[in-house]
């Protein structure tokens, strides 16, 4: 069983009080975590601020040589990654282990990405008022610590998102995980302690105060929130916590990650064979917990039959139960909450008269991948997340009709349209209201470089290491009169 201690103020420490880690699959106890007090937390964020100054300074030669060390000891790490992110999260072994390799490829961004960050030059001399002048600098520079609060689903490569990013800037990152899958934080803190010692030098160091965790409870996360001297808040969750934390971050820039019931538009001249192949594996991998997860899927009427049949075949041959287990694409969800929660909308699904057209009996928090058929709008498991195994197959006449559905949603992260046809391929990346339009993939699919992120319920600012780093920094403009 392990023990997370606190990486705060450059050493681990424990706290006045812990909580215990219990595996979603088989319930037995995993870890055992260190919880921060409101003493641990102004101590980290004070050497946060003591930090700040410091690391701002760094050259990004250090940055860079400090995000690919970082690269490097995760892969030297991975079979602990791995191990804490199934046992924890309950995610598969497989998929845990692609977790791993995304994080690495985020922080080998991210060394990349410090080399190039700096700023633009723009003329002043236009006009005649102008003509005194040098041409003006706007450069980037941080705006501060950042406060990283990060979900249990991706306990690496989402707090990669946060943390690469910032560390790329010069500033210091206080990670807050989620309190079910708090290892691989941990592991990641002593990651970052291994490579800090090892790429700093006589005359340029990196302060250990440039990433500290601090797993709390939500009152003493609170405070963190509200406290002067963080600069950014960057959380990753739910839409009723994000929204949350935006009325307390008063005067901080807050970047929010949010939730979605992300929808697939399914057009008459598609590939039916591959759009099914991916929407089951975009729906159930990870047992849809994913933001992105497919969760609706509008099909022209003309080929709902057939596409019915291709994707109930896929679906039917998709393994469950145990993360451990090779093969297995869907294991449990979180805990026990949420498994009822996702039963009981299943429920009132059939009681309204739905026909439920695969799924069987749940066997502790495992449920089976379950397809719904053409459920209402109205119901909670169409128009709120899931975030749980489950896929509403509903069918359109034309694709107007179903960007219009899509677009009733109040979320807005991702969406998917499979189709042959430009027209229709253009026409729904300028009509759908989401943040990203993908073109015959899913909307589960994700590059950890490009920008990330949804607009309306689904959140705020944007994620992907480059477009992070300007979420965290301020423009600062120069310029020079020459006379």
């Amino acid at each position: 069983m392990s023990r997370h201690l606190l990486f705060i103020d450059g050493a681990w420490r424990e706290s006045t009080r812990t909580h215990t880690i219990k595996s979603p699959y088989s319930g037995r106890i995993v870890a055992v975590a260190e919880e921060a007090d409101d003493a641990l937390m102004e101590r980290a964020l004070a050497a946060a601020k003591a930090a700040q100054t410091r690391f701002r300074k760094t050259s990004r030669y250090l940055r860079s040589c400090l995000l690919a060390a970082m690269a490097r000891r995760i892969d030297e790490d991975r079979a602990k990654f791995v191990a804490s992110i199934v046992d924890e999260a309950g995610k598969p072994a497989a998929l845990a282990d692609a977790e791993v390799s995304r994080a690495i490829t985020t922080f080998t961004v991210a060394a990349e990405e410090t080399k190039r960050y700096g700023g633009e030059v723009f003329p002043i001399d236009i006009d005649a008022a102008g003509r005194a002048y040098e041409p003006g600098t706007s450069l980037f520079v941080p705006r501060g610590p950042v406060l990283a609060i990060t979900p249990f689903n991706f306990p690496l490569n989402l707090v990669a998102h946060k943390v690469a990013p910032a560390l790329a800037i010069g500033a210091p990152v206080l990670v807050k995980p989620a309190p079910q899958a708090p290892g691989a934080v941990r592991l990641l803190a002593e990651v970052f302690e291994a490579a800090a010692n090892e790429v700093s030098e006589s005359r340029e160091t990196i302060p250990l105060g440039a990433l500290q965790t601090i797993t709390a409870p939500n009152e003493v996360t609170g405070r963190a929130i509200r406290d002067p001297r963080v600069a950014i808040v960057s959380f990753t969750g739910s839409a009723s916590v994000g929204w949350t934390i935006q009325s307390m971050a008063r005067g901080k820039r807050v970047v929010l990650e949010l939730g979605g019931n992300a929808a697939v538009i399914v057009h008459g001249g598609a590939d039916l064979v591959r759009a099914a192949s991916r929407v089951a594996y975009g729906a159930f991998a990870y047992a849809g917990q994913v933001c992105i997860s497919v969760q609706n899927v509008w099909v022209e009427e003309s080929v709902e039959e057939a596409f019915r049949g291709f994707l109930l075949d896929e679906v039917s041959r998709i393994k469950t139960g145990d993360p451990r287990a090779e093969g297995v694409l869907v294991g449990p969800v979180i805990d026990g909450k949420a498994a009822d929660r996702i039963t009981t909308w299943i429920d009132e699904a059939q009681k309204s008269g739905v026909a439920v057209l695969c799924g069987g009996k749940r066997e502790g928090n495992v449920l089976p991948p379950t397809v719904l058929d053409k459920p209402g709008e109205a119901l909670a498991i169409v128009r709120e997340e899931v975030f749980g195994p489950v896929l509403n197959l509903l069918t359109y006449r034309d694709v107007g009709e179903a960007i219009e559905a899509v677009n009733r949603s109040k979320y807005g992260l991702q969406a998917g349209v499979f189709t042959d046809s430009l027209r229709v391929a253009r026409r729904a990346a300028e009509d759908l209201e989401v943040g990203g339009v993908m073109i015959n993939e899913v909307p589960t699919y994700r590059a950890d470089h490009m920008p990330y992120g949804g607009v309306k319920e689904s959140g705020l600012g944007r994620e992907g290491v480059r477009y992070a780093m300007e979420e965290y920094s301020e423009r600062k403009t120069v310029i020079s009169y020459r006379g």
